[in-house]
């Protein structure tokens, strides 16, 4: 099997990660509810979690980090916690449904949207933000990189027009978070949403998001808290402001695990790893007849190829690559229909490859010949 999905989920972690969530299950008691050994331990754990997660984002301190399940309620939880009736928000064709319909059901309640759209290489028409603004515009809400194109978002020019008009700045990092180094108070980043489970080479079930100090997002959860249990309001202070209830402590572990190790091997090793993958993947295939390739490929973007062969829907190109080739994709709509939509896939959907430094020079070449045999059937 070749496994060329970590856009996905990454699917080999280091033995580090499966070590600490076993350790967790068997001697983490429930974190910030007790002073025996095993909950201090628990809390422990998330501790070190936090703030290594603050040191890998740049964060002023641990308490800007807050724990959640993934990037979509982490997202679910920004979007909600700062948008209502009456803000107008500035968001671009190349989110992620975590995105777009946190922001259609505010739209039904009263805020109103924006999109900045793209040319045809995906690439965001950044002239347009000034265009869209408002005097009611309250957040700029953008993906750190297109999880169908890997096109980057230039998040330094977006920063730099959220100063200059006094806006929120709101990032999806879903595919950048461990992908690509992240400096949040350098960018002037205000919430930053992460999930655990693929390039920060946690587990599934985890993710969070990173608050400046100073700005107060509602909770979308409220509830246990350990602390001013007498009081019936939630706390506000961070982190336990925005995590209401026992966390996933054996998966935090695997997380705080994850980073560790991205941590002592260097972001910038990784991502020059696995941008080299990509790049040879698409050297061979671009070249191929009857396959097209989505996407800027002379800017910054993260390790992800997509393509179509000619006349094929993706889901069947999909499948045969895993039938015939034991190749791991994703094909379809990769949950951000309108991006489909500006490049004109909403039929046919797209095949996306994307890479991890765990993948092979070899595994690279073999994907690459199965496109060309697909290609010349």
């Amino acid at each position: 099997m070749i496994y060329l999905d970590s856009a996905a989920t990454t699917l080999k972690k280091p033995p580090e990660v499966g070590q600490a969530i076993l350790d967790a299950l068997q001697t983490a008691g429930n974190p910030g509810r007790g002073a025996h050994e095993p909950t201090l331990h628990a809390s422990r754990i998330v501790y070190d979690t936090r703030e290594m997660l603050a040191k890998f984002f740049h964060a002023e301190s641990p308490a800007c980090i807050a724990f959640a399940s993934n990037a979509t309620q982490a997202l679910n939880t920004a979007i909600n916690g700062l948008i209502g009736h009456g803000d107008h928000v500035i968001t671009t064709v190349c989110e992620h449904n975590s995105v777009l319909r946190p922001l259609y059901r505010l739209q039904k309640q009263g805020a109103e949207i924006s999109f900045v759209g793209v040319d045809a290489n995906g690439v965001l028409c950044y002239e347009q933000f000034k265009q869209l603004l408002r005097p009611n515009t309250k957040a700029i809400i953008v993906t750190g990189a297109s999880n169908v194109t890997g096109n980057q978002t230039d998040l330094a020019f977006v920063s730099t027009f959220v100063k200059k008009h006094g806006l929120l700045f709101i990032v999806d990092a879903a595919q950048t978070a461990g992908a690509k180094p992240i400096d949040v108070q350098s960018l002037g980043v205000d919430v930053l949403c992460f999930t655990g489970h693929k390039a920060l080479l946690g587990p599934q079930g985890t993710g969070g998001l990173y608050v400046r100090p100073g700005l107060a997002v509602v909770p979308l959860v409220v509830g246990g808290s350990g602390i001013h249990s007498f009081d019936e309001t939630h706390p506000t202070e961070m982190p336990t402001a925005l995590e209401a209830g026992t966390l996933n402590v054996p998966g935090l572990a695997g997380l705080g695990a994850g980073v560790r190790w991205i941590l002592q091997q260097g972001v910038e090793t990784l991502e020059a790893r696995e941008a080299a993958l990509a790049r040879q993947f698409y050297e061979i295939v671009r070249d191929i007849p009857g396959v097209q390739c989505y996407g800027d490929f002379n800017a910054p973007r993260v390790p992800i190829v997509s393509l179509n062969l000619a006349g094929e829907d993706s889901a069947r190109a999909a499948d045969m690559l895993w039938e015939d080739y034991g190749i791991c994709v994703r094909a379809g709509a990769h949950c951000a229909p309108l991006m489909h939509k500006a490049l004109g896939t909403v039929e046919q959907g797209i095949v996306r490859f994307s890479f991890s430094h765990t993948n092979t020079e070899e595994e690279v070449r073999t994907a690459a010949q199965a496109v060309r045999a697909l290609a010349e059937e």
